[in-house]
């Protein structure tokens, strides 16, 4: 692989006040508590929050010795000032900053320097092309891509030569983006949030990772619980749970249940488990998680485990699980 990354980071989306409102004194106890785990990759976006996340971390990352953490934020996005906040779904009492869609080289370097500039740290190891993606624009997302290829990743590329960043990529909620990106650019990692879990992993097994390993290009896992539902949360990719969904997850429930496996420790081996993922970001606005989280990534799954999902289709035959 091109780079290489802690294996278990804290995603940022939380703490941009997702879902749910958090004080300030949470989201401190939050990080204080990822830093004393031992979390040592930290991924955060402008997006998040309209600048929200990034402030938060930026208080403590900002008094931490730069070499002794890995930090990744995003582009695509600029922020301006605005009389009231946006609060674009999913996040709530944000910042008071309006979204402008940039993808654009020089929009992406004056993003960086933006994000530099909340976070209080002079420099970053991974940027993202943040959601180049039908999800997120509809049918003109082709055009976004264009500029971004066009754009972004060209100035992104530059940076690496130049040693200012360790690498790039597209962060993105869906497989299609990155196979484009594969075909028309030189990224280093695609952080790819929902798409490789226990209960959605397919599309991207089959028609994305292959060519990763080809091109020695890394995967960040985000969204290992599907926004919170293999965690027992009330979400699944940002909206409610539908029917199947929650019958598939009763499913692996009661096969965990049967060999005493935590889903949660499940669901983080399980993304690890493939070659082509170098990291998996769980996400929280909790300081109780991130000690468990911890614990899921130090615990050990059996490999029976493993097999009776195969056995009740639960997983394919041919999906890669932690030996």
């Amino acid at each position: 692989m091109r780079i290489s990354l802690p294996r278990i980071g804290l995603g940022g989306a939380p703490l941009g006040n997702m879902f749910h409102p958090l004080s300030e004194a949470a989201a401190d106890a939050t990080l204080q508590a990822a830093w004393d785990a031992g979390f040592r990759y930290y991924d955060v976006s402008p997006h998040y929050g309209a600048g929200l996340a990034e402030q938060r971390f930026g208080r403590l990352l900002s008094g931490k010795p730069r070499d002794e953490f890995v930090l990744s934020t995003k582009v695509g996005r600029l922020l301006q000032p605005a009389s009231a906040p946006e609060n674009a779904k999913p996040f709530v009492d944000e910042l008071p900053n309006k979204r402008v869609p940039d993808y654009s080289a020089d929009g992406a370097r004056r993003s960086i320097e933006d994000s530099l500039e909340r976070l209080g740290v002079d420099r970053l190891d991974v940027v993202f092309i943040h959601d180049v993606s039908e999800d997120q624009w509809g049918p003109q997302w082709r055009d976004y891509f264009q500029q971004a290829m066009s754009g972004a990743a060209k100035g992104l590329t530059e940076m690496r030569e130049q040693g200012l960043i360790r690498g790039w990529g597209l962060g993105v909620n869906l497989v299609e983006p990155c196979r484009m990106a594969l075909e028309q650019a030189d990224p280093d990692v695609f952080l790819l949030a929902g798409r490789y879990s226990l209960l959605d992993h397919r599309e991207a097994l089959e028609t994305l990772f292959p060519r990763c390993l080809e091109r020695g290009v890394g995967i960040v896992v985000g969204g290992p619980f599907n926004s919170g539902v293999l965690a027992g949360g009330d979400h699944f990719e940002y909206d409610r749970i539908p029917d199947e969904i929650r019958d598939r997850k009763a499913r692996l429930d009661q096969v965990a249940q049967r060999f005493g496996v935590d889903l949660r420790a499940a669901a983080i081996h399980f993304c690890l488990a493939h070659p082509a993922v170098l990291s998996t970001i769980p996400g929280t606005a909790n300081p109780a998680r991130p000690a468990q989280y911890m614990g899921y990534y130090q615990a050990r799954v059996p490999a029976e485990f493993w097999q009776a999902l195969k056995h009740e289709g639960l997983l394919g035959e041919d999906v890669p699980v932690p030996a």
